[in-house]
């Protein structure tokens, strides 16, 4: 972790410094009071300085690239505890005399229950603070590991896994909006693709390390859970160390109490605080409503209609490997180092994007982060005919692994690409605005596998990635239309940032 400051000052200082442009968007990043664009008058200046130790954008680079390192870790483990639960399946099906359906019940709850929570919990991140969050996350989500290893049956798995999955969530949408927090519009790039690698990584890690656990009759399905608890528990450890607030209100909330100061020390209470100061059922009624609006509705409709097909994909891919193939379970979960590669290849094209976007933003605001995410949705639903024509036995794995890294690298582009246009959209209030991504997404990423290998069987392997590959192809439009069109849906907004 101590490395992890140098490495990305050494990725940094290799970018091409392009020329600053004065843009909004940096206008309305003032410290603890990002939503308030005027000056503080000059009576005030000296009061307002107090908050400078204490602004999270002014925080050090170590200080921010330690919580950025610390929040993402939280994302890589409930990540990998999605997709880590699938591989267990068969033995968990002999151990708990149930069927495969009732099996992927606790993938589906656990995905949906990672969707839906947001959409309270974001809410009390902004009023209370992320800190808090956080701690009650980390220690519900280390507990429901030890409830999935000691269920006598598959009812105490499902409800310990949708238990997971809303603790698991904080991991999602809250570690983008502590991101959000502490870096500017024009440094965020870096980490949110860091967040993004963890976030869709995960299930890649989660599953190469869960196969080949299941794969050993000596250990099963039960011990991916108590191995997964192990980690999470060191991870635990470091967390209480080193993770800090990072939400501004609450900062300065503590700031003023500390200092046995009033807002109005501060200036008018409208000026200082703007929309901090709502009272938190407002906050709550927003953080539900947020999902309909039209930028967040847009490009999380599509996200999640990809998040979808990704699950489809995760459920009917080891089929392939295995009855077409011929791979154990151990090999099939290998197989998922595709993924790993896909965001390793990601990172390098996201150093890429943020040349793009430092050069353009001047020119297309906010929407300079979706450049490459254009050529991702052509990418997208043309890597799926390959994987839908490379699932035959006379051709050789290897190419169809080669169309899965395509795929994945896609994928991966899409969700980072919607994450910081999102953050970058909403600033203080990314979490909320992520939630109703979220929720769409994971809404459909639980819904799918359901039905996955039912299409499989009755289609073919074949035609059923076929029928996924041309709807993908109708969405291959969304974002060259947000590209154009995102700076004129962004003004119907109130809270969205406008040019």
């Amino acid at each position: 972790m101590t490395d992890t400051p140098s490495l990305m000052s050494s990725i940094e200082k290799g970018l091409e410094e392009a020329p600053a442009t004065s843009t909004s968007i940096a206008a309305k990043m003032d410290c603890l009071d990002v939503v308030v664009c005027e000056e503080p008058r000059a009576e005030h200046e000296a009061a307002m300085q107090l908050d400078n130790d204490t602004c999270p954008l002014k925080y050090s680079k170590r200080k921010k690239w330690t919580i950025t390192t610390v929040a993402c870790v939280f994302t890589l483990l409930v990540s990998a505890a999605t997709t880590s639960y699938t591989m267990g399946y068969q033995s968990m099906m002999k151990d708990l005399n149930c069927t495969s359906s009732q099996a992927v019940i606790g993938l589906t709850t656990y995905v949906v229950a990672f969707g839906v929570t947001p959409l309270f919990t974001s809410a009390f991140s902004e009023e209370f603070g992320r800190q808090p969050m956080y701690w009650v996350s980390v220690i519900v989500f280390l507990a429901m590991y030890v409830m999935v290893a000691l269920a006598p049956n598959i009812a105490v798995v499902a409800v310990a896994r949708v238990i997971q999955g809303a603790a698991g969530s904080t991991g999602s949408t809250m570690v983008a909006g502590t991101i959000a927090d502490i870096w500017e519009a024009k440094d965020r790039g870096i980490p949110m693709a860091i967040y993004s690698i963890t976030a869709f990584g995960g299930t890649g890690v989660g599953t190469i390390a869960a196969g080949w656990i299941e794969a050993n009759p000596k250990l099963g399905w039960k011990w991916i859970q108590w191995i997964s608890l192990i980690i999470a528990g060191c991870y635990t450890v470091v967390f209480a160390f080193t993770m800090r607030e990072t939400r501004a209100s609450v900062l300065r909330a503590k700031m003023i109490k500390k200092r046995g100061l009033s807002p109005s020390d501060l200036g008018s209470e409208e000026t200082v605080t703007g929309q901090e100061k709502q009272k938190f059922r407002d906050l709550l009624w927003v953080s539900l409503t947020r999902p309909l609006e039209p930028i967040v509705f847009a490009v999380s409709a599509w996200l999640a209609f990809a998040w979808g097909i990704f699950y489809c994909m995760i459920g009917s891919m080891p089929s392939v490997f295995r009855e077409v193939h011929g791979f154990s379970i151990g090999q099939v979960g290998t197989v998922n180092v595709t993924m790993v590669i896909a965001v390793i290849i990601g990172f390098f094209t996201t150093i890429l994007q943020e040349r793009i976007y430092k050069k353009k933003i001047g020119k297309r605001s906010v929407e300079a982060r979706l450049y490459l995410c254009c050529i991702a949705g052509i990418a997208f639903p043309a890597s799926m005919f390959m994987i839908a024509w490379f699932c035959q036995p006379q051709i050789h794995w290897a190419l169809l692994c080669f169309a899965l890294t395509i795929y994945y690298w896609s994928t991966f582009t899409i969700y980072l690409a919607v994450f910081t246009y999102l953050a970058d959209c909403y600033t203080i209030y990314a979490s909320s605005a992520l939630a109703g991504q979220s929720l769409l997404r994971n809404v459909l990423g639980g819904v799918f596998p359901l039905f996955t290998l039912k299409v499989s069987d009755k289609l073919g392997f074949t035609w059923a990635n076929t029928l996924y590959a041309c709807l993908a192809v109708l969405s291959a439009p969304v974002p060259i239309t947000v590209f154009f069109l995102g700076r004129r849906i962004r003004q119907r907004s109130e809270r969205c940032i406008h040019d």
